[in-house]
């Protein structure tokens, strides 16, 4: 660390004002990248969750349409008509609940669309030059 230091003081200041310009526009691009790669990933959340909503809506139709005329006439050998369509209908309605609740768990997961890791590494980068700043000043 010493023989570090004591080659940084011999440097002329341009040189060492020209690797920290490079340093920081390297850091700078990582950064970047970093916060690129957390959004995408928020992203395929938020996709993922609004196809399971696309998918309660579609099994809702699919299963009120085609499958309730069936159901209904099936249940209708063991109680009255009116009853065994009431009967159908809560369980199609229970399924597409529990779809629609499982996509929005899926939607809150990817909210807010923030590069949390980004920011927070971009924070502790900004500490760490200031404490570098501060030592560096009471030297």
């Amino acid at each position: 660390m010493r023989d570090a230091q004591a080659e940084a003081r011999e440097r002329p200041t341009s040189d060492l004002l020209r690797e920290l310009s490079d340093q920081t526009t390297q850091l700078v691009r990582k950064e970047i990248e970093l916060a690129k790669v957390e959004l995408s990933e928020k992203g395929k959340r938020a996709g993922q969750g609004a196809g399971m909503f696309g998918g309660a809506a579609v099994l809702g139709a699919l299963a009120l349409g085609a499958l309730t005329a069936c159901a209904i006439l099936a249940l209708a050998t063991a109680v009255t008509a009116w009853l065994a369509a009431l009967i159908v209908g809560v369980i199609y309605a229970v399924i597409a609940g529990v779809l629609a609740l499982s996509g929005k768990k899926q939607v809150a997961r990817a909210i807010p669309p923030v590069p949390e890791e980004a920011v927070e590494t971009t924070k502790e980068d900004v500490e760490w030059v200031k404490q570098r700043a501060k030592s560096g000043r009471s030297n």
